[in-house]
């Protein structure tokens, strides 16, 4: 297995800060992304609506990273479907990493125009700005919702199907464009192609609410827990961890086979949901004793979602020096103590 060459990539941050740009800062990704560069004595500028994002995740960063760190945060409150936007927020920046995206297979199946607005016109927005602003890198998410229905696995970069989603359209596209950028005008771009990120902020309530978040909320509150189809759906699940060192990694690598590539961002091991339910509930149960009795409600297959998925992620291993240090099981642990914590402090203030 080889080793992460994140460790010393942080140590050359430390010593060196450069000026970086999230994109959907107030997220649950864009907010831990925030969180480490400040950590890291890094200068932040971040571009947010609020749409999908939460002020609050921007106040628990600040907590974090006490006021001294929190001042090298800027703020701006921008649509990225609005290129001025996107333009103020680019000037100086070395680093972008893009996140700003509506998620959601579901999402996408009901509202494919605000989807398309915000996925592809947003994101040629922001790639024309980045080019302009002359930014060293962009990074950006890519999903692996790109390989559709091509069977095999594990699922490797170069081998896609058939989108089954307007959201895996927006997020095909996105790689063209970077492609088509590269090409033409010899910017640098990365895509990571998230494999079910969880962790610490991401939200649990909503129409479109991940699977473990809903699922730590449900079991902590006595709610039932569903499981769209037979359970035996499998996923990738890495933690956000994992995701937060992919993009540093890719962002700041210098050999230049690396850049203008996409990338898986998994851990390698494939959970059924069914296995899934039993870890979330054996976290939950020591807090809870009413969880261990919880079992879970069977439902119909959800449309667009494909039955299994695994990542090979040697190509991040070898060409970004990546090496998850989060398993499932270590994830789940720490985005435990999160959701005990946050979730019970906000059923005490009744909400």
């Amino acid at each position: 297995m080889s080793r992460s060459h994140y460790p010393a990539r942080c140590a050359a941050l430390r010593a060196q800060p450069r000026r970086w740009l999230i994109t959907g800062v107030a997220g649950f990704i864009g907010s831990n992304l925030l969180e480490t560069l400040l950590q890291l004595d890094q200068e932040v500028v971040g571009l947010d609506n609020f749409a999908t994002g939460y002020r609050h995740n921007l106040e628990e960063v600040r907590h974090q990273v006490g006021a001294q760190r929190w001042q090298r945060f800027t703020l701006i409150e921008g649509d990225i479907c609005d290129l001025e936007s996107c333009r103020h927020a680019c000037h100086g920046v070395d680093y972008l990493l893009h996140q700003a995206a509506l998620g959601s297979v579901p999402r996408s199946l009901e509202e494919p125009i605000t989807t398309n607005q915000s996925n592809i016109d947003g994101f040629l927005n922001i790639l024309l700005a980045a080019r302009d602003a002359g930014v060293k890198r962009m990074v950006y998410a890519a999903s692996s919702s790109t390989y559709g229905d091509h069977p095999g696995l594990p699922k490797v970069e170069a081998q896609i199907g058939n989108p089954l989603s307007p959201y895996a359209v927006t997020k095909l596209v996105n790689e063209l464009y970077a492609e088509v950028f590269a090409r033409c005008y010899g910017f640098r771009t990365i895509g990571l192609r998230y494999f079910n990120i969880f962790g610490r902020r991401q939200d649990p309530n909503g129409a479109y609410a991940a699977v473990i978040p809903k699922w730590f909320a449900a079991l902590i509150s006595g709610e039932p827990v569903q499981i769209n189809g037979d359970g035996e759906t499998s996923r990738d699940f890495c933690y956000i961890d994992n995701c937060v060192q992919a993009n540093l990694l890719a962002a700041t690598v210098e050999e230049e086979a690396a850049s203008n590539q996409v990338y898986n961002v998994a851990v390698g091991e494939r959970t059924s949901l069914n296995q899934l339910f039993a870890l979330i509930r054996d976290q939950v149960a020591p807090h809870y004793p009413q969880a261990h009795h919880t079992q879970p409600h069977y439902r119909d297959f959800r449309p667009g979602d494909v039955r299994h998925s695994l990542a090979d992620i040697s190509k991040a291993r070898e060409l970004l020096g990546y090496a998850p240090g989060h398993s499932l099981q270590q994830g789940l642990a720490e985005a435990a103590q999160w959701y005990l914590a946050n979730l019970q402090h906000q059923r005490g203030e009744g909400g």
